[in-house]
């Protein structure tokens, strides 16, 4: 059973199904297929057929809309009120919150049911879905391929269809980067659109709050309850005529052949949709990575100074090495870099007076193997995270909504992501640009997305529910 947002509430609508029954199924599904991505740390089994009794009770009175009986999940730095929340830590691993954060209250007003909390890299300090506590994750795709960070078990529980969507955080591609490692939607909003309260940042210059889900118009609806915004009405706008800005630097730099290719047809897609093309001049970016890592680095070992005074031993190697490189920062290199924001923030907003959407690739390159600390491309040797984060950690800067949409497949059948990037406040045209696109170019790629889970979520892992996977899916 695989559905959108619209078919589960038109579902519900005629009386096909109940929250119940969907929760049900969910959490069977979770259940059976888990221990296999590991995409969960907490699942709310109880806390979730209670929401579903809820939402049953409001539709047999008459109500229906929003997010009613929608099941979806939340990256585990989002505080849920008595569920344990760990920050993939396991400093956190019996920390649990009395007070939800502001985007759970939000939603669980909207009547959503929550299956629980996804896995991720300890704090959100990696790009990649290593976990050393909690175990890694696993890319549905391919066991052998990373899923993405730090939301890594968010992207892979959406993508596998153990949750309709997932409220994460980005700070450097948090949510962008494992969307496009496992081929689903992932959206970065503008900065502060949606409030982080109540959330553990890694940065709190540079971090987000946003959605994880199976499409476009999924996440348009999960936008709308988060922000009392109308998304769902830009979706059905065509691209004749609209302005898709080409820069012509820095995000055609040092780029894998297949993500190349695979960027360059779907500008030409985007073309034949009406789009006009214009070459945008972004000579100005350089040392983009760097400057992000003066935010992350000094504000993360801030947030953190508590538990550096009482757990530093417990820390992974990553997070340690960060907090030893915060110390080399100085008040002059932090003020220094606010000040380049506010610069970067004004040059990219001049550009958006030009275009009404940029389009570039997620990363660099191709989803790499879960093992991979190193890439070379075109003789550049750079660590795999700064790689990833190239093309997205500007617009944590500068604060740009940004949304990736799978591109497509490789040769070797794993998914490359597409980034769209708007001006402030402009999600609108970001979700009409996606949308024609998923429409135009996307229909075989969700044909191979949920037919690829059938094949190899089963070969990852001999199992006596085999033949009971195959017939629940």
């Amino acid at each position: 059973m695989i559905l959108t947002i619209k078919e589960l509430m038109d579902g519900y609508k005629n009386k096909q199904f109940s929250p119940t029954e969907i929760t049900k199924w969910y959490i069977d599904r979770i259940k059976r297929l888990d221990p296999i991505i590991n995409s969960y740390i907490t699942i709310t089994e109880e806390t979730a057929f209670n929401q579903a009794e809820q939402a049953e009770k409001k539709m047999n009175s008459g109500e229906l809309s929003g997010l009613l009986g929608v099941p979806i999940s939340y990256k585990d730095s989002i505080d849920t009120k008595d569920i344990l929340t760990t920050g993939g830590s396991i400093i956190d691993k019996d920390r649990i919150p009395t007070e939800n954060a502001e985007v759970v209250t939000k939603l669980e007003q909207e009547g959503i049911i929550l299956l629980g909390k996804n896995n991720m890299f300890e704090y959100g300090f990696g790009i990649t879905s290593k976990n050393t506590y909690f175990g890694d994750i696993v890319n549905p795709w391919n066991k052998d391929k990373t899923a993405g960070g730090s939301s890594g078990g968010s992207a892979a529980a959406v993508a596998a269809n153990l949750s309709l969507g997932s409220i994460c955080t980005d700070a450097a591609g948090s949510i962008r980067v494992p969307a496009a490692c496992c081929g689903v939607v992932g959206l970065k909003p503008t900065y502060n659109l949606i409030s982080m309260n109540g959330m553990t940042p890694l940065s709190w210059t540079l971090d987000h709050v946003g959605p994880i889900a199976r499409n476009v118009e999924d996440t348009a609806l999960i936008m709308e309850a988060l922000t009392n915004k109308q998304y769902t009405t830009a979706i059905s706008g065509e691209l004749t005529g609209m302005r898709i800005g080409l820069p012509k630097h820095y995000f055609n730099e040092f780029m894998d052949s297949e993500v190349k290719r695979l960027y360059e047809n779907a500008v030409q897609q985007l073309s034949d949709l009406g789009a006009v093309i214009v070459e945008i001049d972004t000579s100005f970016l350089s040392d983009i990575i760097n400057l992000a890592k003066v935010f992350g680095t000094s504000e993360s070992s801030y947030v953190h100074k508590e538990r550096i005074q009482t757990s530093l031993h417990m820390f992974s190697e990553d997070a340690k090495s960060t907090f030893t490189r915060s110390k080399g920062i100085t008040a002059f290199d932090y003020i220094t870099a606010l000040k380049k924001r506010e610069e970067l923030t004004r040059k990219v907003s001049d550009i958006f007076a030009d275009v009404d959407v940029m389009i570039t690739p997620t990363t660099p390159v191709t989803t790499s193997d879960v093992h991979t600390e190193q890439v070379t491309i075109n003789g550049m040797t750079e660590l795999l995270g700064d790689c990833m984060i190239r093309y997205v950690s500007l617009f944590n800067i500068t604060g740009h909504p940004a949304l990736n949409l799978p591109a497509g497949i490789t040769q070797s059948g794993i998914p490359v992501g597409l980034q769209f990037i708007a001006g402030h406040y402009r999600e609108d045209q970001l979700f009409q640009a996606a949308n024609s696109y998923e429409k135009f170019a996307l229909s075989e790629f969700y044909i191979k997305r949920d037919e690829q889970f059938k094949r190899d979520l089963l070969c990852v892992k001999e199992s006596e529910n085999q033949s009971e996977v195959t017939k629940n899916y």
